[in-house]
């Protein structure tokens, strides 16, 4: 679901945010969390970002842009994927130091997927979109082997590509497999957290229409999938846009967009693996959440969301929310509470950790 580049939140300086380390005073507890910013090598606007350690970082963006570290940001390095400049890379899924997964977003071929297998050297396009109504917004993977891509519903068809060989093959899930589409439904490309991953084969999903926002989840490795309704404020240019899971049963959606009013509901959690959904406290983000994770290894359960009007942070999975910066970002994603990184616009990268 294709979302415009334009914010309605102006992108701020780093000097204006002020000192680098922010102590925060929650609710739930209070904590000392650091926000580094990063040179990333590039002005693009970044989309995504997939740690693999605290070391070793891929980011993706448009103009067909990537960025990679190995020492947790002290040095980054930007290139181009060849042939790609016009496109947006909206997600991106490392592997390791040398293998990643680039995944653009658009109308029929512009709806890509590269993979290199050597540090960005070399890129092979895997997959282009061969259907002009479709329109692909976010992957993940199980392991280097096996992943999962969502697409906007193609008639009334949701259309999921599923791989078993590292990309060399991408298949469509076949439509007796899943639920009917809703008429327009589709899956927000904004941060590249749309859709996650769990071992055991299990994936939640994400998706909207103007009337309703739902989740779809499949314990199988997107043999099979179940279907349920999200309690997020759902509208045209605003809906779920973010899950994140910290196990096979306690997750939690955020939603947002440019469209977002005062009193709209952009938080929801489960304790039974998606079955059941209950509102919590919205971000205190003008836009709500464009992306949003959990800080795996955190000693509570801990969530951190952003968007064009910055970033936050709970520590109670969403009762309670306390402000980190006023920055403006896409994406986020981390490794330990020690390595977390948010991307957003003017090739901004800010390092996290402390949680």
């Amino acid at each position: 679901m294709f979302r415009p580049l334009s914010l309605l939140v102006p992108a701020r300086s780093v000097a204006a945010v002020g000192a680098l380390a922010l102590s925060l005073h929650g609710a739930s507890a209070s904590a000392q969390v650091t926000h580094t910013p990063q040179t990333s090598g590039t002005t693009a606007l970044l989309i995504a970002v997939s740690p693999v350690n605290d070391r070793v970082v891929w980011v993706s963006g448009a103009l067909g842009t990537y960025v990679r570290t190995t020492d947790g940001g002290t040095k980054w390095v930007a290139g181009r994927v060849p042939g790609a400049d016009s496109l947006q890379f909206r997600d991106v899924h490392a592997v390791d130091a040398n293998t990643a997964y680039l995944l653009s977003i658009g109308n029929g071929n512009q709806s890509r997927i590269y993979k290199t297998t050597d540090a960005g050297s070399h890129w092979t396009r895997q997959f282009t979109n061969p259907d002009s109504a479709g329109f692909y917004d976010c992957m993940d993977f199980w392991d280097a082997r096996h992943g999962i891509v969502i697409g906007d519903a193609i008639g009334k068809n949701i259309a999921i590509l599923t791989t078993t060989d590292g990309g060399a093959h991408w298949t469509r899930v076949p439509s007796a497999s899943l639920p009917p589409a809703m008429p327009t439904e589709g899956s927000f490309a904004a941060s590249g957290t749309c859709l996650v991953t769990k071992p055991g084969g299990h994936a939640w999903i994400v998706s909207s229409n103007p009337d309703h926002g739902r989740v779809l989840h499949t314990a199988n490795f997107g043999k099979t999938w179940s279907v349920d309704t999200l309690p997020i404020t759902t509208r045209g240019g605003v809906g779920p846009q973010s899950i994140g899971f910290r196990d096979a049963r306690n997750g939690i959606a955020l939603g947002g967009g440019n469209a977002a009013r005062a009193g709209d509901k952009f938080t929801a959690t489960t304790n039974d693996g998606g079955h059941t959904w209950t509102p919590r406290t919205s971000p205190p983000l003008a836009t709500g959440v464009w992306g949003g994770v959990y800080v795996p290894g955190a000693a509570k359960p801990t969530v951190v969301a952003v968007g064009p009007a910055g970033a936050v942070v709970s520590r109670d999975e969403g009762a309670t929310w306390t402000p980190i910066d006023a920055l403006n970002y896409w994406s986020v994603g981390f490794a330990s509470p020690r390595a977390g990184w948010a991307v957003g616009t003017q090739g901004r990268i800010t390092k996290l950790s402390g949680f």
